[in-house]
């Protein structure tokens, strides 16, 4: 594990060569979730880099990224252990096959040995000595799953009724991501630290498609970043574009060979950049008026 960082500035240096370009807020509360040892709860719409974030942290830190993705009907179970139950009927009748008299008491708990735990993301954040855990997506989870997470990150263990408490001996770096498709209850908000991220802004939106996609045009990635702001700024989109979609269009136009961005190209990509027909459908109405300037 690298060392961590001893300053918001440093945090923003080191995001930087990974290739994430946070501003001064988000380095900050970066920095304080890692010196206070706090889970850090990012909301804000979809595509604006919440994820990308955990994943640069993990770059940063030199430690593995634990993803446990949240559904609708996510419990505990597969967001913590199972048992290898083939494997535990092999060795039962392995055990039976070659033994007499076997005591069924040790048989038993041999059953439940460490060989037959698989670990799912929790466990496996808590068993690592160094990791970055990302929780994405936790407002897609239920109330319940909610209430256990809480509990494995106020204590930092669990406990498995047939192997006993893991505890994590160092906590991992803890990262939750919401897009407020519902709101999260206040008992987990007090346990993190919280940053809402927004869409960048012109001129750091460019900056991170050049910082991103080296190999694009300083005008094109200018040309496509103010489009995508002006989409945004709309209003009448269902989905508004996030960075993930601007970095999908400048990559897509460059794999076209285009150094700029005309009409009738932009036209042909904007699958590239808008997911709803009724969003491309209203977009080339105006796409004159949105590539002009």
């Amino acid at each position: 594990m690298a060392h961590p960082p001893e300053s918001a500035h440093e945090v923003s240096t080191r995001l930087r060569t990974t290739g994430y370009l946070p501003d001064e807020g988000l380095s900050t509360i970066t920095y304080l979730a890692l010196a206070m040892q706090r889970p850090l709860l990012l909301e804000g719409e979809p595509g604006t880099g919440k994820t990308a974030l955990a994943e640069a942290l993990a770059l940063l830190l030199d430690v593995p990224l634990i993803r446990l993705q949240c559904y609708e009907g996510i419990d505990a179970s597969q967001a913590l252990y199972d048992w290898d139950f083939p494997r535990q009927i092999l060795h039962l009748r392995t055990v039976e096959a070659t033994s007499e008299g076997v005591d069924t008491e040790a048989l038993e708990a041999s059953l439940f040995a460490d060989r037959f735990l698989l670990d799912r993301p929790i466990l496996r954040a808590l068993r690592e000595q160094n990791a970055v855990l990302l929780i994405d997506e936790i407002d897609r989870a239920d109330d319940e799953f909610e209430a256990f997470l809480l509990e494995v990150l106020s204590t930092n263990q669990v406990t498995i009724p047939e192997y006993g408490v893991v505890r994590a001996d160092k906590p991992p770096v803890v990262v939750l991501t919401s897009n407020r498709t519902r709101e999260l209850h206040d008992a987990l908000k007090r346990r993190c630290l919280y940053h809402w991220i927004d869409h960048p802004g012109l001129a750091r939106e460019v900056e991170i498609v050049r910082s991103r996609l080296p190999e694009v045009s300083a005008k094109l990635a200018e040309q496509v970043a103010r489009a995508v702001q002006r989409m945004r700024a709309s209003g009448d989109l269902l989905k508004p574009p996030g960075v993930s979609e601007t970095l999908d269009w400048a990559r897509a136009l460059h794999q076209l060979g285009r150094d700029e961005l005309d009409l009738e190209t932009a036209s042909a990509t904007l699958g590239a950049v808008l997911k709803y027909r009724e969003d491309s459908d209203r977009v080339r109405k105006t796409l004159d008026l949105i590539l002009a300037g």
